[in-house]
């Protein structure tokens, strides 16, 4: 083809950072997809109790990412194959579909670290519900079952035991929905599990969002390149 020097020396350099990138899209996908069968929070989100269901934010950003790996496999398969074909039509498809990828990354790393903590406040509230409605003594017994069931899918799937109340009267009447000598505070254990979760997809998105900045670049001046061309 027609580029040369450090130009072709840049059209290889960027079909190695799309191929990353086509990997990186790949991984996102299939960890925007463990999370969102992850056994434990599955447990959690698939409850529901008089109707009211635990907080479904922290899936609309998991369905979120789902969607930005899918495109970013096929976003880097095209800057591959323009790359590699040296055509300015697909190179500056691919900027102009990087520039709008990054900007929806950066307006969605804005509004994660804005409502970092709400996933799992409303998490806590949901049990606390659940709890609070478990230490009443005049529900019908069908409620009383569903509000038992709950608590103890709670206890069981995050391995801990009421709301840090510690040897209190009311933390003790439900012993028997806890593991066997767990005291551990089950607030402590949502914000464990979700904060862990939300660390993982910003560490991701930052690695993503480098690689993008030096594609951007690259492709420009490939583009350029390719543009003044003897050849061309």
């Amino acid at each position: 083809m027609g580029v040369e020097g450090c130009t072709k020396f840049i059209k290889y350099l960027l079909f190695f950072c799309n191929f990353i990138f086509w990997l990186a899209g790949g991984v996102i996908l299939g960890v925007a997809l463990w999370l969102r069968h992850d056994k434990q929070i599955s447990s959690l989100m698939e409850l529901e109790l008089d109707g009211t269901a635990p907080p479904s934010s922290f899936y609309v950003c998991v369905h979120i990412l789902i969607a930005v790996g899918a495109v970013m496999m096929v976003v880097g398969f095209l800057g591959c194959y323009g790359a590699i074909q040296e055509s300015q039509c697909l190179l500056g498809t691919f900027f102009v579909c990087l520039v709008i990828l990054f900007a929806c990354e950066v307006a969605a790393g804005i509004w994660g670290y804005m409502n970092r903590e709400t996933v799992s406040q409303e998490m806590k509230k949901f049990y606390d519900s659940v709890y609070d409605n478990a230490l009443l003594n005049d529900l019908q017994q069908e409620k009383k079952s569903a509000v038992a069931h709950a608590v103890k899918v709670f206890h069981e799937t995050l391995n801990c035991c009421g709301k840090g109340l510690g040897t209190s009267l009311i933390s003790q009447l439900l012993t028997d929905s806890c593991p066997k000598g767990v005291t551990t505070s089950c607030h402590t254990k949502i914000d464990e599990l979700f904060s862990d979760k939300i660390y993982l997809i910003g560490i991701a998105a930052l690695v993503v969002a480098v690689i993008m900045i030096f594609e951007m670049i690259f492709s420009m001046v490939l583009c350029c390149g390719i543009r003044n061309s003897p050849v061309y």
